[in-house]
């Protein structure tokens, strides 16, 4: 079957990372599925990218994103970079079970980087299959919906494409692909590795192609390579802010996990937060605790580090030293203004942070849901006893609760908005639903059996969590007691 007719046989598709060295990638070609066939199609991103989604052929979709084909004009690469996993530097890593496809510009004049995960092994497999499974593949598809729909920046996918073909992970498991879709793919690590490596001529290089592409604003400042580093500083100390107000744990946030344009990246044991627990640890194998979700902030600074000791060769180290004392700034800025818009609090006044902290203190000492209390809290009113009691209901107990309350709605009286007005903005950031790790667990149990409903159930509603929605009742109550028995690991 060739492309004519196709939709995708006038994508033009570039592959500018080519215009840097050949050491920086290999050529690779997907290897195809078994009887590879469409599980899910996203048509906001297809919207995204250009595309007529009314016109996308499923059959296309499979066969090009399950390796059975190769789009007209891409020249396929794996990514070569390192990373710090768990803290320690790992010099052996690269693309080991994906590959660049190529750039395409969309209506805006935006590029962006079409991304196959899932597609089989590449000089940086080391030991592994090149392989993804289903399960892992339908939660970062899934995920990286959700994320997006709650305004948080993320790595986005097209499609989502199931095989026949089986691998070891837990057991035998059958394998998947993720068209994944973002403007970089560019990690921390692609940095760390030029720089340990001390290709430092290479390194300018990969910094300039950088500037050049994502931040072009930044290639006439006296010392574009530090503008550029603020910036990743300044949309990943943001970043983690907004995952902190949602509840979000990433799980692995290793330095080859780091994102150039501060997106969420490359998601593996992801949790939101059922019961509010900063000590939680989403990733099993994180034995000692290091990406627990009180520390994420403190990690991602961690991280900066490492990018900025990368970046030495280019700027000068008091300067990147001083942009990495100003990250807490900046991170606490952003957090407790998010927090706040999530309470309703549109004017900024003394003692918020504290009204915020207790909050969090007791939800904390309690194991309380934020996120249902925060969606029965847009609708309080002191003239509804009922809307109060609402409230109430998530906290054991009721005297901390009732404090806190009469504290809140002493402090909302003083917003200019209306009620109705403030209820309206507080719904409009605080969801009714969550994608939640049991949701996830149905959708990949009755995937493993046939049936992909669930899956593209799942789609639906998270691409609108602000908006009640009919039949979705159950997503907005409180998990099952068996949800906090998942166990998700580094496969997840």
């Amino acid at each position: 079957m060739n492309s004519q007719g196709s939709i995708f046989a006038d994508l033009n598709l570039r592959q500018t990372y080519r215009d840097l060295p050949e050491n920086f990638y290999q050529d690779i070609a997907p290897q195809p599925l078994k009887e590879a066939h469409l599980i899910s199609f996203n048509p906001s991103v297809a919207n995204w990218l250009g595309l007529d989604a009314c016109r996308v052929n499923p059959s296309d979709l499979a066969r090009y994103f399950g390796g059975d084909g190769i789009l007209p004009d891409s020249q396929p690469l794996a990514m070569k970079y390192a990373g710090h996993q768990f803290g320690v530097y790992n010099p052996q890593l690269g693309d080991g079970r994906g590959m660049l496809l190529g750039e395409l510009v969309n209506r805006d004049g935006q590029r962006i980087d079409l991304h196959l995960k899932g597609a089989g092994k590449t000089a940086y497999s080391r030991f592994g299959d090149g392989r993804a499974v289903l399960r892992s593949s339908i939660r970062e598809y899934l995920v990286s919906e959700a994320m997006y729909a709650l305004g948080i920046p993320t790595t986005r996918a097209l499609s989502l494409v199931g095989s026949e073909e089986f691998v070891m992970r837990n057991g035998m498991e059958p394998c998947a692909a993720v068209l994944r879709v973002t403007e970089c793919h560019i990690r921390f690590g692609h940095f760390e590795h030029l720089y340990y490596t001390r290709q430092h001529d290479a390194l300018r290089e990969l910094a300039d192609y950088c500037i050049a592409r994502y931040y072009p604003q930044f290639q006439n400042e006296e010392d574009p390579y530090l503008a550029f580093f603020i910036e990743i500083r300044n949309r990943s100390a943001k970043l983690v802010a907004q995952w902190q107000a949602y509840g979000f744990v990433h799980g692995v946030l290793n330095t080859d996990n780091m994102s150039i344009l501060g997106e969420t990246f490359d998601y593996g044991p992801f949790t939101f937060l059922d019961e509010y627990d900063p000590t939680f640890v989403s990733n099993k194998n994180d034995h000692e605790g290091r990406y627990a979700f009180e520390n994420q902030p403190d990690i991602v600074l961690w991280n900066l580090s490492c990018l900025a000791q990368a970046l030495l060769p280019l700027s000068e180290k008091d300067a990147l030293v001083s942009a990495l004392n100003e990250y807490r700034d900046i991170y606490f800025a952003a957090y407790y203004g998010l927090m706040r818009k999530r309470l309703g609090l549109l004017l900024e006044k003394e003692g918020d942070a504290d009204l915020i902290n207790q909050l969090i203190l007791m939800a904390q000492a309690q194991k309380a849901d934020l996120t249902r209390f925060l969606r029965d809290l847009c609708d309080i009113a002191v003239e509804s006893p009922a809307t109060i009691e609402s409230c109430m209901q998530h906290f054991a107990s009721r005297d901390a609760i009732e404090e806190w309350l009469t504290r809140y709605l002493a402090r909302v009286a003083l917003e200019a908005a209306s009620q109705p007005i403030r209820k309206q903005q507080m719904r409009s950031v605080n969801p009714a639903y969550l994608l939640r790790n049991y949701m996830l667990e149905e959708a990949i149990r009755e995937a493993h059996q046939g049936d992909y409903r669930p899956v593209n159930t799942l789609l639906g509603i998270i691409r609108k969590p602000f908006e009640t929605q009919t039949g979705a009742e159950r997503f907005g109550e409180a998990p099952p007691d068996w949800a906090a028995s998942i166990c998700l690991t580094c496969s997840s």
